[in-house]
């Protein structure tokens, strides 16, 4: 599991070694990938040089369709086309089978669908947001294993049937959300939404269906991390008041309540967008909304981007922060080649139904694990 490419301006630099983490991840054999999403930065163009804060410079691939942000279906394309240039990325590809997400960055940095593009000057062939995320759905499902809907034309969310230890569910949090605002609405409905009703209703129907030991649900966007929009906004769940659920807590709430109910037992979440990893623990005896049963989720990445957080917490579901994998006080947007890149794994024992997840640097070096064993 991992998410995230690309710090803005950074790209493929093979006087480093390009993607370097898929190699790393390729050592480690796995099974099955699961990539949650900013798989490309459509939105920020790379140049041919950046200098970084040691004075030296990060020297970047080129391309006519990475020198600027995608708009046409051709530079959606074309930012695709950037990323298979690298080797790594590709002996990956050919060797290991894929869940691939989306998150905002395949379209536009905090993308909704109404969103105003009318002061953004990176946009000048069109400042349609619902146009745009068209054409860059157009090119991620031509570049990308996401099997045909008969539902729903383009759909990105669908499960994973991976025997009878795994399931995952894969969400898409972008495509259905209302506007990002302060998120403190007090009712849930289409402005409070974020996975949206469908894809709720959907997924407490394949959850409460599934046979498998374990529930992985692969979110491209985190639980209770504040991830800010300006002015005061923000593009998760998590609204920052630390108060009994409210805004998009709403839906999260009441998936929790329905997981519980209906003794949907040994759900994990993995994610990303926030670009570092860390091993969180939700428990209701810590939180203000309590009625779901604790739980796990893992967060991972970089893959080949800059280096942020740890973000802020909200209290509103009991988070713990067991694990981050980055030092305190480290400065904000480090390139890759400071090294905090990062992804997971999770390993099922087939006798004793145990699940172990650990965490990874560039390196491949374990720097958390967590078994976790099954609930009856």
């Amino acid at each position: 599991m991992v998410g995230g490419h690309r710090r803005p301006g950074l790209g493929i630099n093979p006087e480093w070694g390009g993607l370097r983490l898929y190699e790393t991840m390729l050592q480690a054999e796995p099974d099955l990938f699961i990539n949650s999403g900013d798989t490309i930065y459509a939105d920020q163009p790379v140049v041919a040089e950046v200098k970084l804060d040691d004075g030296t410079l990060w020297k970047n691939v080129v391309t006519e369709a990475k020198s600027k942000a995608a708009q046409s279906v051709a530079d959606f394309r074309g930012a695709y086309q950037y990323n298979l240039a690298d080797a790594h990325m590709r002996r990956f590809n050919a060797a290991t089978a894929s869940i691939i997400q989306w998150d905002d960055h395949e379209v536009r940095d905090n993308w909704y669908p109404t969103r105003d593009l009318s002061a953004d000057a990176k946009y000048t062939s069109t400042k349609s947001m619902a146009l745009i995320a068209e054409h860059a759905r157009q090119a991620f499902l031509e570049y990308n294993p996401v099997p045909v809907s008969a539902d729903e034309a383009g759909r990105v969310y669908r499960t994973v049937d991976f025997g009878p230890l795994v399931e995952i569910f894969a969400l898409d949090l972008r495509s259905y959300r209302g506007p990002n605002s302060e998120n403190r609405q007090p009712a849930l409905d289409d402005a409070s939404a974020l996975a949206g009703a469908a894809q709720m209703a959907w997924l407490k129907t394949r959850l409460a269906a599934s046979r498998a030991t374990w529930k992985i649900i692969a979110s491209d966007m985190p639980i209770g991390t504040t991830v800010p929009d300006a002015p005061a906004y923000f593009d998760a769940y998590a609204n920052g008041d630390d108060g009994p659920p409210s805004g998009r807590e709403l839906e999260l709430a009441d998936l929790l309540r329905f997981m519980k109910t209906r003794r949907i037992r040994n759900v994990v979440w993995v994610t990303a967008d926030i670009h570092y990893c860390a091993a969180h623990h939700y428990h209701p005896t810590r939180a203000k909304f309590t009625d779901f049963d604790p739980f796990w989720e893992f967060v991972a990445g970089p893959l080949n981007a800059g280096t942020f957080g740890p973000n802020k917490m909200d209290a509103t579901f009991g988070p713990e922060v067991i694990f981050t994998g980055i030092p305190p006080g480290m400065k904000p947007n480090r390139p890759p080649s400071d090294g905090f890149q990062f992804f997971g794994r999770m390993k099922v024992d087939h006798r004793t139904r145990a699940m172990l997840v650990t965490l990874h640097d560039l390196s491949g070096k374990a720097i958390f694990s967590k078994e976790l064993p099954p609930v009856a």
